[in-house]
């Protein structure tokens, strides 16, 4: 089972390698330019070079790049559209020269031109996209999205729509982000709930096309629409949940990364990895002190304790109810 992370290319693209590899990954997500800004300079030979020397010496693969948070082909307005198609050809592009395993992408928010216009609208994009793209080998991961706002993607009939407008369809494949499926309304805590979003997943868009997967436990509950990672089994999922997702033989072919809050060491990527392969190796580890960081902090500690009151008053309610039935 290939288990990774997303990682910083501070100083080159190359270096992501490094830090994966201190954290125990073998698989890895990056940015191929800043995902902050539609302009970037081209990828240095040099740098491309490093690159390819870094992956060979780690062995880690795949390699599969996230497209920048500014792109939307959902957008009715034509300027951002027009932008976003230019940006992601300029993505799919960088991650050629790469020679990446995917960009994984979010679909688009329609912005209040509603889910019928926004689907026509990715599938028009993206077959500019690939209009201007002939002959690249690297696939776009449509990723699933917790349906926040106006965003597409949190159904998984909106994905395979997506998908049979293009010209191109075998130019898409899909990636699946346990947090946002979760928050979207596709449970992921029992067995039995794991095993009925999986067939679901399977009968509209395809297990087969599943390229990529996003561990991420959720800070929302469940059908929040809310978009907030958590460290595994540190949210509304839980550990049990995770346990059943790791050891379904239909995903073991499928990489894994955690996009889950860091801070500058990546410790916590660490922790999160040990933590998945003992629950992918059926085990169900004890649990141990939060790490002392900032970013587990906020990633984790302040939602879990919320969520640990707010079901502890809860449980105190449905007993003084309970208590007071009797009495009558």
């Amino acid at each position: 089972m290939k288990l990774g992370a997303h990682m910083s290319v501070a100083g080159g693209v190359h270096t992501a390698f490094a830090r994966a590899e201190s954290v125990g990954g073998t698989a890895l997500q990056i940015f191929v330019k800043n995902a902050s800004q539609w302009a970037a300079k081209p990828l240095p030979e040099e740098e491309i070079r490093l690159f390819a020397e870094e992956r060979k010496r780690t062995g880690i693969l795949p390699v599969v790049a996230h497209d920048s948070y500014l792109i939307n082909l959902a957008s009715p307005a034509a300027a951002l559209w027009k932008m976003s198609i230019r940006a992601m050809v300029n993505e799919l592009e960088r991650c050629e020269l790469l020679a990446l395993d995917g960009l994984v992408a979010h679909p688009g928010s329609h912005v209040g031109s509603g889910e019928s216009q926004g689907l026509k609208r990715i599938a028009q994009g993206l077959d500019d996209v690939f209009r201007r793209s002939p002959g690249l080998r690297v696939p776009i991961l449509l990723e699933t999205t917790a349906g926040q706002g106006s965003n597409l993607g949190w159904r998984f009939e909106q994905l395979a729509t997506i998908r049979d407008l293009v010209r191109e369809p075998e130019r898409i494949s899909f990636c699946l982000d346990t947090c946002h499926v979760f928050a979207a309304g596709y449970d992921l805590r029992t067995a039995g709930a794991v095993a009925a979003t999986l067939d679901e997943f399977d009968q509209v868009c395809g297990l087969r096309d599943l390229k990529a997967v996003h561990l991420n436990d959720s800070l929302k509950p469940f059908e929040s629409r809310r978009d907030r990672h958590a460290h595994i089994g540190e949210g509304e999922i839980g550990r049990a949940g995770f346990a059943t997702f790791m050891t379904d033989p239909r995903l073991a072919d499928v990489p894994m990364v955690l996009e889950t809050p860091k801070g500058d060491e990546a410790k916590e990527d660490a922790r999160n990895l040990e933590l998945i392969r003992a629950l992918a190796a059926g085990t169900m580890p004890k649990r141990k002190r939060a790490m002392p960081t900032e970013a587990w902090r906020k990633g984790t500690l302040k939602g879990a304790a919320k969520i640990a009151r707010e079901r502890s008053k809860a449980r105190r309610d449905a007993n003084s109810d309970a208590a007071s039935g009797s009495g009558r």
